[in-house]
């Protein structure tokens, strides 16, 4: 187990949490946003025939060129183009046979059933296998497939992919002092994680199969993570990971006879979170992340713990960190590394006002954090940036 895990380390554990799950297939039009699970090869070449570039003129040998025809997209000529012969020609359609170039419309100079031009050989013809020959892998396992990518796959032939199931979350929201509607008042607050998390879930690839808010009690706790790992590939909890008299979490993972693999963070903020492992219904452990309370703290945790144990679900490999510039002088907490809100202009990370672990005003107009992990990064220099999803 790792007992205030330095943050990295805790980041690099929750990738190893989790394996990937099973696969299934999903037509190509509702790919967009899933991961591929196998290698995509084309089934066919891309053009599948020589094609016309532009509209205008297939021509053959030297000109002017007497008109014989006209080739639509999708209705190719069947004759052989003679030298000294052209058809009109569509942008997409077969080149015929015997062709040299396109003529490009504007570029030609018509008169009666003869066209004349100037154009070099092989202008404006796409190549048959020009963008892929058949067999190429044209996308890799663990790829996010794009809508881009969905229809590239589609124009290579594929009517379906295998893609990794969405992993389903049990989100379970401890505290006695939350309100889910209306203005807060009389010590409650009103919930700000139940309505981002499964957001911040969606974005990440899994979708969040169960939801619920959970009393500060022992016997609440423990029946809610027990019924949550029967049914989830990965609870998330939050609140309830501090040392106070109501905080439940880490007793529930022992009665269920879990393991803990990260015991707090040596993070600011989010200092409290925990991972742990359950037993689920089958051979597959369940893991669990536990979030601090605090709405700034507990997305430090989603980004630091759940997003990569989705990932490994995914079977995504682990998103390296960029380095980015220091808009401003930042500074971390001795022995403790820190994420600071902010935003990325021109590549440089600029700091978000409200950044307190209660607050969420600074991380509602923020993109990602800046990982500071020495005393003081001066401004200009590189401090590594850690997008949010």
């Amino acid at each position: 187990m790792l007992r205030e895990a330095p943050w990295a380390s805790a980041r690099a554990a929750a990738h190893l949490i989790a394996s990937r799950l099973e696969a299934e297939q999903a037509p190509v039009d509702e790919l967009d946003g899933r991961v591929l699970g196998v290698d995509m090869h084309a089934l066919c070449q891309l053009p599948s025939f020589d094609s016309s570039a532009m509209d205008g003129w297939a021509v053959s040998g030297e000109g002017p060129w007497r008109i014989v025809g006209d080739v639509a997209a999708g209705h190719p000529w069947e004759q052989v183009l003679q030298p000294g012969e052209t058809v009109r020609i569509a942008t997409g359609a077969v080149v015929p046979a015997g062709a040299d170039a396109v003529l490009r419309w504007e570029d030609a100079t018509t008169g009666e059933g003869t066209v004349s031009g100037d154009v070099r050989v092989g202008a404006d013809i796409r190549p048959a296998g020009e963008e892929c020959r058949v067999g190429d892998v044209v996308a890799r396992a663990g790829t996010d497939v794009t809508p881009a990518l969905a229809g590239f796959l589609a124009a290579t032939g594929h009517d379906s992919a295998e893609v990794i199931r969405r992993p389903r979350v049990a989100l379970l929201l401890l505290g006695d002092e939350l309100l889910t509607q209306g203005v807060p008042e009389r010590g409650r607050v009103r919930d700000s994680l139940g309505p981002q998390l499964p957001g911040w879930i969606a974005r990440s690839g899994a979708h969040v199969a169960a939801q619920a808010q959970i009393d500060d009690d022992a016997d609440s706790v423990h029946r809610a993570l027990r019924e949550a790992s029967r049914n989830a590939d990965l609870v998330i909890t939050t609140g309830g990971t501090a040392d106070g008299p109501r905080d439940h979490v880490r007793g529930a993972i022992e009665a269920l006879q879990g393991q803990l693999v990260v015991d707090r963070v040596s993070v600011r903020p989010g200092h409290p979170m925990l991972m742990a492992s359950l037993q689920g219904t089958g051979s597959r452990p369940v893991p669990l992340v536990g979030l601090p309370g605090n709405p700034h703290s507990a997305i430090v945790g989603f980004a630091t713990l759940a997003a990569p144990a989705i990932d490994a679900l995914l079977g995504r490999s682990p998103s390296p960190l960029i380095t980015v510039e220091a808009g401003e002088e930042l500074h971390a907490p001795v022995g403790h590394t820190r994420l600071i809100a902010g935003n990325l202009r021109d590549g440089v990370f600029r700091l978000s006002p409200y950044g307190g672990s209660a607050m969420l005003r600074g991380l509602a107009q923020s993109t990602g954090f800046a990982v500071v992990s020495e005393r003081s990064v001066p401004a200009g220099t590189d401090v590594a940036w850690l997008p949010l999803p």
